[in-house]
């Protein structure tokens, strides 16, 4: 006489079996970003600059936290000034997950961004924004390795100069790892859903 409860317990356990096999030969999904992802980049791998009291700062610095870095100046009009507020929205948006979101500010006007004015100005972004202000050989060293590219541009009048230079975003994942150049004008939404999922480990 046939055992079918038997035969229905081997049955479930083949398939149970055939399913985890399955499932084991599958690719975990990879995560989509908004913004470009360069995962992998051989460039932009850390900076070595003080901030605005004088300590060296290194991603190092900021492990288990979403790096958000983003060269500018503090009289630049319009990128900077939005970009830093975009990135204290986000911090809003995630709660009390904001906290492990840093932006760093690296301005690319040493000669009149003085340390007391960049941590005026970040800080009326974010109360944790970092700014980082090194000589002009510092500058340009870092520049180079995050292929940044600034220039200055005298003003029609003659006098003083603004700054051209790369409105992106270089954002880092808790492991200090490279993962994204968010474009300016983008909006907030999209870096956020970015953000969001490398905080959960993507």
């Amino acid at each position: 006489m046939f055992n079918w409860a038997s035969i229905d317990r081997r049955r479930s356990v083949l398939a149970l079996g055939a399913l985890c096999a399955l499932s084991a030969c599958q690719p975990s999904q990879a995560p989509s970003f908004a913004s470009l992802d360069i995962t992998g980049a051989s460039y932009a791998q850390d900076f070595a600059l003080p901030d605005a009291d004088g300590r060296v700062r290194t991603l190092a610095d900021f492990r288990g936290k979403v790096v958000v870095v983003f060269f500018g100046f503090t009289q630049c009009p319009d990128v900077c000034p939005t970009t830093l507020q975009e990135l204290a929205l986000i911090k809003q948006e995630l709660g009390p997950d904001g906290a492990r979101v840093v932006p760093v500010f690296i301005t690319v006007d040493p000669d009149r961004d003085t340390p007391a004015l960049l941590k005026a100005y970040v800080s009326n972004f974010s109360p944790d924004a970092v700014a980082l202000r090194g000589n002009a050989d510092q500058l340009q060293a870092t520049a180079k390795a995050f292929r940044v590219v600034y220039n200055k541009v005298p003003n029609r009048s003659g006098e003083g100069y603004t700054l051209d230079h790369t409105a992106a975003s270089f954002v880092f994942d808790p492991k200090g790892r490279l993962r994204l150049y968010a474009r300016y004008g983008q909006g907030p939404q999209p870096l956020l859903a970015d953000i969001r999922q490398l905080l959960r480990g993507a």
